[in-house]
């Protein structure tokens, strides 16, 4: 991997101070059953204007102080017990650093693992505790490129109020009469009961297994031939994106994992639903239930078939909560969790965890100097598949994360290969 030397720390202060009535955050119950970790993404930007290049950290800087000022949990402090942050203007760490190589040596790397570089050597899925909850390193590289990593604490961020503060960061950089509008209301929706037992502790890794990350491109065209395959098939109507992609990659896995074994294990994997709406789309915190879906046998992991059992458990979810009150979701949502780790734990079943970050704009991110060629995470501890979108076109892009010895049988499937290829960026 390449090296790097840190050029500064700072902490940015926010523009305009938290009034007194908001310095203490209620977290919600969602929030509080989340996993406290650091979620890192990052975004690559090879070709700056030369207008810019000498003053991008001054515009990343300025326009961050101004959207804390909005965002002012993510410059607190949480509480150990996970049930406030002080929103006390400590500030967001902010490092600047030199990565001693050129991008493309980074981002046309095989496997995902040499993004690492962009982000806090210590930090990313690490506990957000004791530290800011929202760090962020501007990296730069020899051939003039940059990336712009944020990690954000998944206690007060899910998947959607991230995309929501990096959109908002960005139009702040923009346009510094921008005016974000989030609103840190979620305790509203889902209160946190007075007295309570739980605590949020970070999922079971396995360090003697090293994990790492591809990631995979699905065209629209080959997005469509997938669709067409599945409804030709069943009576599957209007599949998804995400829903024949996430179908394919299933069934790679499990040709993989009866390769090894020599014989089918039932699987489980989750999806992740966002709840807005019914919430407000504008509402910051975690909002997400968990969609499960198993198979028991190789005819349930067909692509037709899994398409149909994935649609049919999603709308199954969708009744559920139609007509449930609001205050009762947050522990159907953990009974579902709860019912998960219960198959993790008994080892019967193969699991794969499902998300997916299309539909946000985080690939066309811009600050003012062009939208990046590249959005990525880094390489998380389990199975694990994302789905993001495609930085041109319609189609999607996957970060397939495996054991290593699971991702060289993966990587080499001709079916995998027939409908999607490794992702490999161009930077000149």
């Amino acid at each position: 991997m390449a090296s790097s030397t840190i050029l500064s720390r700072k902490m940015i202060k926010l523009l305009s101070p938290t009034p007194p009535s908001l310095r203490c955050h209620k977290l919600s119950f969602m929030d509080h059953i989340n996993f406290p970790l650091h979620s890192p993404y990052a975004f690559f930007y090879p070709k700056i204007p030369q207008n810019y290049s000498s003053k991008i950290s001054q515009i990343l800087e300025n326009s961050l102080s101004k959207v804390l000022s909005f965002y002012y949990p993510l410059a607190g402090k949480i509480n150990n017990k996970y049930t406030y942050v002080d929103c006390n203007d400590t500030g967001a760490e902010y490092l600047n650093v030199r990565i001693h190589c050129p991008m493309s040596q980074i981002i046309n790397d095989p496997y995902n693992d040499a993004v690492d570089v962009v982000f806090p050597q210590d930090l990313p899925w690490s506990s957000s505790l004791n530290r800011s909850p929202l760090v962020v390193q501007l990296s730069h590289f020899d051939c003039g490129g940059i990336a712009v990593s944020a990690c954000t604490s998944h206690t007060i961020f899910d998947g959607h109020s991230l995309s929501k503060f990096i959109n908002d960061w960005a139009s702040t950089a923009r346009n510094m009469d921008f005016k974000p509008s989030p609103q840190f209301n979620a305790s509203t929706f889902f209160p946190l009961p007075s007295e309570t037992n739980l605590s949020s502790t970070p999922p079971t890794t396995h360090p003697s297994q090293r994990y790492v990350s591809r990631m995979y491109n699905f065209s629209s065209s080959n997005l469509t031939r997938l669709k067409d395959m599945v409804t030709k098939e069943s009576h599957v109507k209007n599949p998804t994106r995400i829903e024949v992609a996430s179908a394919l990659v299933h069934k790679c896995g499990v040709a993989m994992s009866m390769e090894k074994s020599g014989m089918f294990k039932p699987t489980l994997m989750s999806h992740a639903m966002n709840l807005r709406p019914p919430i407000p789309l504008n509402t910051m915190g975690n909002a997400v239930c968990i969609i499960l879906t198993t198979t028991m046998t190789e005819d349930e992991v067909k692509l037709p078939n899994f398409v149909a059992k994935l649609q049919k458990d999603k709308q199954q979810l969708r009744d559920k909560l139609k007509d449930m009150k609001k205050d009762m979701m947050p522990l159907y949502t953990l009974e579902l969790a709860k019912n998960a780790m219960n198959i993790i734990e008994k080892g019967t079943h193969d699991v794969y965890l499902c998300s997916g970050m299309t539909n946000t704009g985080l690939h066309k991110i811009d600050f003012g100097w062009g939208e990046p060629v590249r959005v990525t995470l880094t390489t998380s501890k389990n199975n694990n598949f994302i789905f993001m979108d495609e930085q041109s076109g319609d189609g999607l892009n996957v970060l397939i994360t495996l054991t290593k010895d699971d991702m060289l049988k993966v990587q080499s499937n001709k079916e995998l290969l027939e409908f999607a290829s490794p992702v490999v960026e161009s930077t000149k």
